[in-house]
């Protein structure tokens, strides 16, 4: 009976470290996962903040070339064709690129939805063990 003693204290102990070890791999790979879902959402930020800018430049380019269109109107005769070529130009880039931003916003997924899941399958495939 004293050679049995030893082995199952070495066979619990052996179990726990397996245990621990994969405690803390599953942690590794939630965290890893929790970045990557940062640095997503940081470029998504990033990209909108830029559409968002370039929309307002646009816009206010096209509302500048507009207002130099109303002036000129009365002027020779290839002028307006010009300006109203470049207004239109501008305004309907920045309608675009403010189109693409609102389109980008409102289909973003939810912040951390992967992690989310993926510690929801975690929960599911622990509870479903006991």
């Amino acid at each position: 009976m004293s050679d049995d003693a030893p082995a199952v204290g070495k066979g619990l102990f052996q179990s726990l470290t397996n245990f621990a070890a994969t405690l803390v791999a599953i942690a590794h790979t939630r965290l890893d996962l929790l970045s990557t879902d940062l640095e997503e959402e940081r470029v998504h930020v990033f990209s909108l903040l830029t559409l968002g800018l370039a929309a307002l430049f646009f816009i206010g380019i096209g509302v500048v070339l507009t207002t130099i269109l109303l002036v000129v109107a009365f002027w020779d005769t290839h002028r307006i064709l010009v300006l109203l070529l470049l207004a239109g130009f501008f305004l309907t880039a920045g309608l675009v690129a403010g189109g693409v931003a609102i389109h980008k916003a409102r289909t973003k997924p939810k912040l951390f939805s992967a992690s989310l899941s993926e510690l929801y399958k975690d929960r599911q495939q622990l509870g479903s063990r006991s």
